[in-house]
This record gives structure tokens, sequence and C-alpha cells, in this order.
């Protein structure tokens, strides 16, 4: 098993589909790579990157993501992120992520995730449904 430390960093590819734009997502009324959709393929970067690396019976959570989206890009690109994880902060892991669609430069974000156990994480999700 990968040790969770600084450096661990992946890749994540995705062809732009129209599920994916903004008019689909409700976040602007063009055919174009959604915001939303650009944060989904960022955090995959950073889950990817942590492959291997958790203990069993852990996973993570998205805490906060602050995201630049610089480019549009069409239906029909391939967009790619890449996740590094920078630091460590006890629970908290903190990555830089960019991504790049055929062309350019299309987005740079600071993401932060949270391990977490995650039998005792959907307890608390399950609870919700009981009240």
């Amino acid at each position: 098993m990968p040790k969770l430390a600084p450096g661990l960093s992946a890749e994540f590819e995705h062809t732009v589909t129209d599920a994916d734009t903004a008019s689909h997502w409700g976040s602007g009324g063009l055919p174009v790579f959604s915001t939303p959709a650009l944060v989904g393929l960022m955090e995959s970067a950073a889950v990817i990157a942590l492959t291997g690396s958790l203990a069993p019976g852990q996973t993570t959570v998205g805490g906060h993501i602050d995201v630049h989206h610089l480019a549009a890009t069409p239906v029909g690109v391939t967009v790619r992120a890449r996740g590094v994880l920078i630091a460590i902060e006890g629970r908290k892991l903190i990555f830089k992520v960019q991504a790049w669609d055929e062309v350019e430069l299309i987005g740079e974000a600071d993401h932060d995730r949270f391990v977490i156990d995650e039998a005792k994480f959907m307890a608390k999700v399950a609870e919700k449904n009981r009240k």
C-alpha cells in the first residue's frame, strides 16, 4: 500500500458530453463544459490519487474547493485533470488541481478532502433518515 504522503498524484480524463454542459446543469445557457462538471473532474483526480493509500474502512469526502474556471470547452473535446496532494493536516488532505482540454489550461483549484471512517460516517447519514 502506498504511503499517504504529499506528492501523491493522479490524472482523470473525460470526453465532454451534453450531460456535462452548463445548459444541462442549469449553471448557464451555453452548450460548453460546465463549472459543476469541472469540479467533478477535479475531485475525481484527487480521489484517484489516494487509491491504495488509506487504511481499510477509510475513505475521503470533499470539504472545500476553490475553483477558477478559466476557459470554455465544447462538447466532444477531451478534458483532463491532475490532482497533487501537497499537504496533510491531521485528517485534512490539501490538493492542488489543474485541468486542461486539448488546447489549453481550463481550470485550477485548491481542494481539501477529509479522511473519514466510512462505517461511522454512513451511520450518521442513516440517522437523518430516522428523523
